[in-house]
């Protein structure tokens, strides 16, 4: 048997484990991105095999949570891709401003920089604080991030080259005070969001809402996995409700694709049709 057989059986028999033992499925992964990461933690906490790994995690579950956290996806920055907020702008807040009480759901919100991007938007087009923002991720860890909306000082200048290009209408300042180093979001900014624990992989539908983002998370899911969530996005959303996916991402070709009409293809903006 070759090599990268066994490495695979041995990837098969760690997802296995992992779900039957704690409940958190990443069998439906891209398999790349999941052997990659695993490398990588093996590499950290100096684990020779996958087969040495399977014992460890099934009985230490700091281990089991330290891994299960490389499986979280935590590129992003506030205002990234700056067309993609100028087009939420111009092409879905109106739709929001037609609701007494809009909701949206940031799902898989890694460590909170798109979730108060979008609420610095809300807040500068009138819209803030009557919406109510669903910010959730599976990373435990992530999430309390994201409640602190600390951020470090030195990527702020590129936050604020992107809230201008995103049309921002104010100064980028205006929404943060500096502390030792660090940026630290303004208080009120999140008087109406709400973190929570959600699991798209084995979570159901979390709640009515008008408008979701999940962008650059489908793109480490395999096809079957992909369907799974996108039909949980469109059984979440209303009727006339907007997803926002991520650049490299897109509902053609998916099993709820004749449920959606496209509102911006390059932006990756996609509306549930009305029933």
């Amino acid at each position: 048997m070759y090599e990268t057989d066994i490495e695979e059986i041995a990837t098969d028999l760690l997802l296995e484990a992992m779900y039957r033992r704690y409940g958190y499925d990443f069998r439906n992964y891209a398999r790349a991105s999941v052997q990659r990461r695993i490398r990588n933690f093996q590499e950290v906490h100096k684990i020779k095999s996958v087969a040495d790994l399977i014992p460890r995690i099934l009985t230490e579950e700091p281990l089991f949570l330290a891994l299960a956290g490389q499986f979280s996806i935590m590129v992003t920055e506030m205002f990234r891709d700056p067309g993609f907020f100028m087009a939420v702008r111009q092409k879905i807040v109106p739709f929001l401003k037609t609701f007494a009480r809009p909701r949206i759901w940031h799902a898989g919100c890694a460590t909170g920089e798109e979730v108060y991007s979008t609420v610095i938007l809300l807040q500068e087009e009138g819209l803030y604080p009557g919406v109510t923002v669903f910010a959730t991720d599976f990373n435990d860890n992530a999430l309390s991030a994201a409640k602190e909306g600390i951020y470090a000082l030195d990527d702020i200048q590129q936050y604020t080259r992107n809230y201008q290009q995103a049309g921002g209408k104010q100064s980028f300042g205006d929404y943060y005070h500096a502390d030792y180093g660090r940026a630290v979001m303004n208080s009120n900014l999140k008087t109406n969001i709400t973190f929570a624990n959600h699991n798209l992989v084995t979570d159901h539908v979390f709640s009515e809402v008008h408008l979701i983002f999940c962008r650059n998370v489908l793109i480490y899911f395999n096809t079957a996995l992909q369907n799974r969530v996108l039909t949980l996005f469109k059984d979440s959303l209303a009727d006339g409700g907007y997803l926002c996916l991520g650049s490299n991402e897109s509902l053609f070709f998916s099993e709820v694709e004749k449920d959606f009409t496209v509102v911006d293809e390059r932006q990756k903006i996609y509306r549930k049709k009305r029933l």
